[in-house]
């Protein structure tokens, strides 16, 4: 059977994606961002899965106002980098993984969460910038990426507590697939930012130090953070980090299991207006 081994946590910046593809990275301001993936690119060299089931919101790429799917899961066999107004990304194409992918949704919706199956849609810096952050600038992406979307662009957004049933849902879609694979699911997103309005430029470096500390130790007590809490704490863009509650779900502890193992944690303010958050939790057999 599959097994789920590790969780990731990322932010997913624009600005880091493009230091990266215009060689900024080693500039000063940037240097400080990328050494706290240091330890993560050289882990994942280390553990890397048969496939990544990487959990992100799409921004009005794939999708648009005129139709905003709450879930929605990529069953295609390739998905290639979106032109966001400026070029696509230099990136590599992302292979999925079609069969995996088309279980999970199959074992999801038998669970009662709807998911929007998606055959065709191409993929922003809410999902390249994660895996950039993870392996770099590799001429392909070191396995298979299942694409999970999820709308917190648009209100009404799925609450803390549906995010995290959905990752055990997951979980269990993963445990029930017929073949030897290991997975792990990513969330990304967040952390404090706001882009627009009198408070731009908010960060809260308490809360999202708080939130870190309580996704790894208190995730149930977490789930039932309500939205107002995040916009006013984190800033409009913070409801972002309701993502990291699915996949913060998908870990072994809340089936039963024993809580996972931090294996990396950082966190640095600015990136581009926004803080940047990461943790790596491990699976313990």
């Amino acid at each position: 059977m599959a097994r789920v081994t590790a969780s990731v946590y990322t932010s997913h910046v624009p600005a880091i994606g493009a230091a990266l593809d215009t060689g900024k990275s080693h500039e000063p301001y940037w240097q400080k961002v990328f050494a706290g993936y240091e330890f993560s690119k050289q882990w994942l060299r280390e553990h890397r899965p048969d496939v990544i089931l990487l959990v992100y919101n799409d921004h009005a790429t794939a999708f648009s106002l005129e139709m905003i799917p709450t879930f929605a899961i990529g069953c295609a066999e390739a998905f290639q980098p979106a032109d966001e107004g400026w070029g696509p990304r230099p990136v590599p194409t992302v292979v999925g993984h079609p069969e995996l992918a088309a279980h999970i949704a199959q074992s999801v919706i038998q669970q009662d969460f709807d998911l929007t199956i998606v055959n065709r849609m191409d993929m922003d810096h809410g999902l390249t910038v994660p895996l950039s952050l993870m392996c770099g600038q590799p001429p392909a992406w070191p396995c298979p990426v299942i694409p999970f979307a999820v709308n917190v662009v648009q209100y009404p957004v799925p609450s803390g507590r549906r995010c995290l049933n959905l990752g055990r849902a997951i979980r269990k879609a993963i445990d029930s697939f017929d073949a030897g694979l290991t997975v792990q699911v990513w969330g990304t997103g967040g952390m404090s930012h706001q882009l627009q309005g009198p408070r731009a430029g908010l960060i809260n470096k308490e809360f999202d130090n708080a939130f870190l500390d309580r996704l790894v130790a208190d995730p149930q007590g977490l789930a039932a953070m309500p939205h107002v809490d995040y916009v006013r704490e984190a800033g409009s863009e913070g409801i972002e980090l309701v993502m990291w509650l699915i996949a913060r779900g998908a870990m072994g502890d809340l089936a039963g299991g024993r809580p996972p193992k931090v294996a990396h944690r950082f966190y640095h303010v600015p990136a581009s207006n926004t803080a940047v958050g990461h943790l790596i939790l491990e699976e313990q057999s």
